[in-house]
C-alpha cells in the first residue's frame, strides 16, 4: 500500500496516538553518527592490520572489503523490510547485527573470525534510510527538512567525529578498545530507539522479495568486489573483467525479473522516474567527492616533513584537522532547511556541489599548511552537507510514503558505489604516482592533486545531471514547508499539473471538506490519497498513466467509488465526486 504525503503524519492529532517526542531526531541522528563511527574506527590501524592479524597485506584488506559489501547488500534489503514490517523494528534489528560484530570483532585477532565480524557490522549500514523513513512518517512537515538534513549528514559527522577519537584510543589502548567502544555505542542507541522511538504505522503491502534479495546481493557483490580488489587482481585480469560481466548479466535478469514481480524488493518503474533516476546518479559524484578528502587530507597531514610537502602531524592532530568536515556538515542541516523550504532541494544539491567544487579548486593551492587543511575540511564540509542534505529530500518527493525506506536505502547504496568508487580509483592514482623510497611506497603532492581534480571532475557530472533534474511540482515541494494540512491540499488544488482534482460534494451540491479521497491503481493497491480543503476541493496525482479508482469517504456520508482514467499528459483531469451518488463530471 502506498501513501502520499498530504496524510497527516502519524502522531499528528487526526490519529489517536502521542506524537512522537522531541528527542526522536536526535536519537535517531546518534544512529546514523554510530553507524559512522563503526565504518571509520579501522582507519588509524589500517596500515598495520597485516600485523596485529598475522596475515598477508592482501588478505587483511578483507576486513575493509567485507564491511563494504555486506553494508551495500543490507542498505536496500534493510529498507524494504522496515516498510513491510516496521522501520523501528528493522533498525534495532540492524544495530543489533552491529553489536554482534563488534563483539565478536573484539574477542579476536584471527583473520577470519575479524572478517565475520565486519561483515555484520556492515549491516548498520540500513540505519541511515529506516531512519529518514522514520522522520518522513512520524513529523510535522516543517520539521521534516532540517531532520532529514541531519540524519543524512549523520553519516558524515559520525565519521569526522571518530577520527580523532579512533586515532586517541589506537595510540594509548589495545586496539580491540576500538570494538568495545562501538558495541557501547550500538547498545547505547539501541536503548534510545525503544525509550523514544514509536514504530511507524505506515506499511507497504505484499511480501517480502526472497529472490529478488538474493540476486541483488550477488549482482552488487559481483560489482563491488573487483572494484575494491582491482587493484589486487589487476584491472585487466580475467577474474577482475569476469566478475564485472557477471555482475552486468546478474542486474539484468534481476531487472527483468523486478518488472514482472507483484511485490518487487525495488520498483524500478518508480526508480526509472527522472527524479528518482537522475537523483541516484548525482548521489553517485556526491559519494565519489566527499570519499576523496577522507583518502587525502590524512595522508598528507601525516608525511614527515622531510619529503618537502608532508605536513608531519601526529595521527591525532590529523583526525582533529579533518574533524571540521562532519561538524561542517552537522551545522549545514538547519542551514540547509531555509534554503530548501525558499528555493528547494534541487537548488540546494546544485548549490552545495558548487561549493564542493570550489572547495577542490582552492585546494589545488591549499596544501602547504596544516591549517589549510583546516580550511578545505571547513569549505568541503559546507557543500557536502548541503548535497547530502538535499538527496533524502529529493527522493522522498518522488515516492509513496510507503516506499520510502526502500527508495532512501537505494540512495544510500548509490552513495557507496560512489565512494567505493572513489576508493579504487583514487588508491590506483596515488599508487601509480607514489615514490618508491626503502621499499616503501611514499604518496607525492601530484598524486594528492590528480586526486583533488578527479574530485572536481566527478563534482561537474553531478552538477550536470542535477540539471536534468524535474522542477518539482509544489505537491511535492509542499510536504517539506507546509506548515497545515488545509494548506498543503490548497497548493495542490491550485497548482496540480498532472492527476486528478475537483471537488467533494454531498447530494445537494454542497462542498463536503475533509473527506478522504484515495487514489487506487489498477492492481488494486493504493497510489495517494489526501484530504478535501474547506470549500470541498481535492487533487490528487498520478504516478502514471493508466486507470484508477478514486474512492471517497467522509462522516456521515456513504462512501464512493468511482472509475477514472488519465493518459499521462500534463493536464490535469477534473472529476467531481458527489457523495452519495454518481460521479458529475466538471
Amino acid at each position: 500500500m502506498t501513501r502520499t504525503t498530504n496524510e497527516q503524519p502519524i502522531g499528528r492529532a487526526d490519529t489517536g496516538t502521542p506524537g512522537p517526542s522531541g528527542a526522536l531526531v536526535p536519537v535517531l541522528a546518534f544512529a546514523g553518527i554510530v553507524v559512522a563511527v563503526m565504518q571509520t574506527l579501522l582507519v588509524p590501524v589500517i596500515k598495520d592490520l597485516p600485523q596485529l592479524l598475522g596475515t598477508e597485506p592482501s588478505n587483511a584488506t578483507w576486513v575493509l572489503t567485507s564491511t563494504l559489501l555486506s553494508g551495500a547488500v543490507a542498505t536496500p534489503i534493510m529498507g524494504r523490510l522496515g516498510d513491510l514490517y516496521g522501520k523501528r523494528r528493522m533498525l534495532t534489528a540492524s544495530l543489533s547485527v552491529m553489536v554482534v560484530g563488534a563483539l565478536i570483532s573484539a574477542f579476536t585477532s584471527a583473520l577470519l573470525p575479524m572478517i565475520v565480524g565486519r561483515t555484520l557490522q556492515g549491516f548498520a549500514m540500513g540505519a541511515i534510510p529506516l531512519g529518514i523513513g522514520l522522520m518522513r512518517d512520524m513529523l510535522p512537515r516543517e520539521k521534516l527538512g532540517s531532520a532529514m538534513a541531519l540524519m543524512s549528514s549523520s553519516i558524515g559527522v559520525g565519521g569526522g567525529l571518530a577520527l580523532p577519537a579512533a586515532a586517541l584510543v589506537a595510540q594509548h589502548t589495545n586496539w580491540h578498545a576500538l570494538f568495545y567502544g562501538a558495541a557501547g555505542l550500538g547498545v547505547l542507541s539501541i536503548a534510545l530507539t525503544l525509550l523514544v522511538v514509536p514504530e511507524s504505522k505506515v506499511r507497504a503491502e505484499g511480501t517480502f522479495d526472497g529472490l529478488g534479495a538474493l540476486g541483488l546481493s550477488a549482482g552488487l557483490v559481483l560489482f563491488l568486489l573487483p572494484i575494491t580488489k582491482g587493484s589486487d587482481w589487476g584491472w585487466t585480469s580475467a577474474t577482475t573483467l569476469g566478475m564485472f560481466a557477471g555482475s552486468a548479466a546478474v542486474l539484468l535478469l534481476w531487472g527483468v525479473y523486478e518488472l514482472r514481480s507483484k511485490a518487487p524488493l525495488v520498483d524500478l518503474r518508480t526508480t526509472a522516474r527522472p527524479a528518482v533516476l537522475f537523483t541516484n546518479l548525482a548521489s553517485i559524484m556526491v559519494g565519489v567527492s566527499f570519499y576523496v578528502v577522507s583518502l587525502v587530507l590524512p595522508q598528507l597531514l601525516q608525511l614527515p616533513k622531510a619529503t618537502g610537502y608532508g605536513l608531519g602531524q601526529s595521527m591525532v592532530v590529523a583526525g582533529l584537522l579533518v574533524a571540521p568536515l562532519g561538524l561542517t556538515m552537522m551545522f549545514t542541516a538547519p542551514v540547509y532547511a531555509r534554503l530548501s523550504a525558499k528555493y528547494g532541494p534541487k537548488t540546494t544539491l546544485i548549490l552545495g556541489m558548487l561549493i564542493i567544487a570550489i572547495g577542490y579548486g582552492a585546494g589545488l593551492g591549499l596544501m602547504s599548511a596544516a591549517w589549510q587543511s583546516l580550511v578545505i575540511a571547513v569549505v568541503l564540509g559546507a557543500g557536502i552537507g548541503l548535497a547530502y542534505s538535499s538527496l533524502p529530500a529529493l527522493i522522498i518527493g518522488a515516492v509513496p510514503a510507503s516506499e520510502t525506506g526502500a527508495a532512501n536505502g537505494l540512495n544510500t547504496l548509490m552513495r557507496s558505489i560512489g565512494t567505493s568508487v572513489s576508493s579504487a580509483v583514487i588508491g590506483m592514482v596515488l599508487a601509480n604516482t607514489a615514490n618508491n623510497v626503502g621499499g616503501v611506497a611514499i604518496p607525492t603532492m601530484h598524486g594528492f592533486r590528480v586526486s583533488f581534480l578527479i574530485a572536481t571532475a566527478a563534482v561537474a557530472v553531478g552538477l550536470l545531471l542535477a540539471l536534468f533534474l524535474p522542477k518539482q511540482r509544489p505537491a511535492a515541494h509542499t510536504q517539506l514547508r507546509a506548515s497545515s494540512e488545509e494548506d498543503a491540499n490548497l497548493e495542490r488544488a491550485e497548482e496540480a499539473l498532472r492527476g486528478f482534482r475537483g471537488r467533494v460534494l454531498d447530494a445537494g451540491g454542497t462542498p463536503v471538506a475533509r473527506a478522504k479521497v484515495t487514489l487506487i491503481d489498477r492492481r488494486g493497491r493504493q497510489a495517494g490519497a489526501t484530504l478535501s480543503a474547506d470549500d470541498g476541493s481535492y487533487a490528487l496525482a498520478v504516478p502514471a498513466q493508466g486507470a484508477y479508482v478514486l474512492a471517497a469517504r467522509a462522516d456521515g456520508h456513504a462512501p464512493l467509488a468511482s472509475s477514472a482514467t488519465h493518459t499521462g499528459d500534463d493536464s490535469p483531469v477534473d472529476l467531481d465526486l458527489s457523495l452519495p451518488g454518481e460521479t458529475v463530471t466538471a
